[in-house]
């Protein structure tokens, strides 16, 4: 796969904020705009089978924050994760997708366009796993604290009690990030 940068913690373009959380990636696999890594960012997740309300606001939300120069980072997942990229796009903003897998190994495979679309467009895909990697449930939960270790914050729009979701909020609040959550809709 061409363009692909390799970036190790000991370099300067490493972000602070990942070099700062626990357990922190040694190396970053990426390809598209590094400059984004520096970026004020905010992360913006959820589940993947989402409400169609869940997807309109996490939309609304990324298009709203990437108008105001925020970069949206989540983990590239079908539902919230899909709508906080395209939102961001929508407004030529910038977003970042975190995969659990290796860069070669798009998952969900229903996404590949959103990720050729993130990279055409100035936006960032970022792995900490080599090219390869399968996207085993285990990887996941890791990928998850690099996404709110990215961020400045993270919004959470829709989620389970037990999912991917509150892992990451789980992170966020050990990371000492703010945490934001979406009421939901009345019935």
């Amino acid at each position: 796969m061409d363009g692909i940068k390799t970036i190790k913690i000991t370099d300067e373009e490493y972000p602070i904020s990942l070099r700062n959380i626990y357990n922190p990636p040694q190396i970053l696999y990426c390809i598209g705009n590094i400059s984004l890594l520096k970026k004020q960012s905010i992360a913006i997740v959820g589940c993947r089978k989402a409400s169609d309300y869940g997807k309109k606001v996490a939309k609304i939300f990324s298009e709203g924050l990437s108008k105001n120069d925020l970069c949206i980072i989540s983990g590239f997942a079908s539902g919230i994760d899909c709508e906080a990229h395209k939102g961001a796009l929508y407004n030529i903003g910038k977003t970042i997708a975190v995969l659990g897998s290796g860069l070669d190994v798009i998952y969900p495979k229903e996404n590949e366009s959103l990720y050729y679309e993130i990279v055409k467009n100035g936006g960032l895909i970022v792995s900490e796993f080599p090219l390869g990697t399968k996207p085993l449930s285990c990887n996941f939960p890791r990928r998850n604290r690099i996404i709110s270790g990215l961020s400045n914050g993270v919004l959470v729009v829709e989620a389970k009690r037990k999912s991917g979701t509150m892992i990451t909020v789980d992170y966020a609040l050990e990371q000492g990030k703010e945490v934001f959550c979406v009421p939901r809709k009345n019935r």
